[in-house]
């Protein structure tokens, strides 16, 4: 299988490297230090106690790489536009684009009922750029439950879970999917075929859409944001109205805040990715993570006060602090 990876960080890195030693012929779009590390020195994975190192094909220039059968998409939400618009040349008659990112994906209405059906999100793709430079037969969406970290360019190191979940768009379990869970399986993912990818894509938003926003505020750590009641009560609020949100589009979640605060107290004093972006000065992933929701809070007609205060405060202070 030719496989590209485009975004070489944590995640992006942490598959590519799978890929490569179960077979794949992996392929990497990168710039500066990355894309010298990729050339000189390959790909290195540290997991498990064992470090694995792969050489990849790397580049700056996709059009160098010609079609490919996988193209994993693993960039952060505010660079995505330009990604697209870059993939033509990678793109084949039967390629698979996986979209392994945060947030909600520009394509989460495709698989919905009703008439939201297919209804396009502004706040993650304006105007629809997104949608008309990757044609939606290509997309396949993927959930990723995996805790890695970049030691530095070109070095990933994996901590926990291994889980992905995969499906796609429209629904359904395709063959395509089936071939690539096999394929992700092999290289030592545990793979998990969805018929509503939209159902783990808003569960995992659902964990993601306080920790984060708070997190890029405060400076602090998620044992310390857990463990001040009254942070803890406002994210338990933003908590219950994604829910009910998601609740409206058919789909439930059965976990409390409770039981999500008892899951991260085992975390640690962890950094946030958005936490890590606010110290690199990085462009952080607002949109796809919390004005998706108050977005299609909207489009549901349900009130979200708490999901739009928490919007409203870290969006202007991303704004002051020229990330956003």
């Amino acid at each position: 299988m030719k496989v590209t990876i485009y975004g070489v960080g944590a995640i992006g890195g942490w598959l590519g490297a799978l890929l490569a030693e179960s077979g794949a012929e992996v392929s990497a779009v990168a710039r500066g230090r990355t894309l010298q590390v990729l050339q000189h020195e390959g790909l290195t994975l540290n997991q498990e106690g064992r470090t694995v190192r792969v050489r990849v094909n790397a580049t700056d220039d996709p059009a160098n790489l010609g079609a490919q059968d996988l193209v994993v998409i693993a960039v952060k939400a505010p660079s995505l536009l330009d990604v697209a618009r870059s993939l033509g040349s990678l793109v084949g008659a039967d390629t698979m684009v996986l979209t392994a990112m945060n947030g909600l994906p520009w394509w989460f209405f495709q698989g919905i009922k009703g008439p939201l059906a297919r209804t396009g999100l502004q706040s993650v793709d304006p105007g629809g750029l997104i949608a008309n430079a990757i044609p939606m037969e290509h997309v396949i969406g993927c959930v990723v439950h995996a805790s890695c970290q970049l030691d530095a360019p070109g070095v990933v190191r994996h901590h926990a879970g291994k889980a992905l979940y995969i499906g796609e768009p429209t629904g359904g379990v395709s063959q395509r999917v089936e071939r690539l869970g096999e394929v992700l399986q092999r290289a030592g993912c545990e793979t998990h075929l969805s018929a509503f990818i939209q159902s783990p894509t808003w569960y995992k938003l659902w964990g993601n859409l306080t920790i984060n926003p708070i997190s890029a505020l405060t400076g602090a750590t998620i044992d310390r944001i857990i463990g001040d009641e009254l942070v803890w009560r406002f994210a338990a609020s933003v908590m219950e109205e994604a829910k009910r949100v998601g609740a409206r589009l058919g789909i439930e979640i059965k976990e409390t805040p409770q039981d999500r605060h008892d899951l991260l107290r085992s975390l640690g004093a962890f950094k946030s990715s958005m936490l890590q972006d606010v110290e690199a000065r990085r462009p952080l992933e607002i949109d796809a993570l919390v004005t998706s929701v108050t977005e299609v809070a909207r489009l549901v007609d349900e009130p979200t006060p708490f999901v739009d205060a928490m919007l409203g405060l870290v969006r202007l202070q991303s704004r002051e602090r020229g990330l956003y």
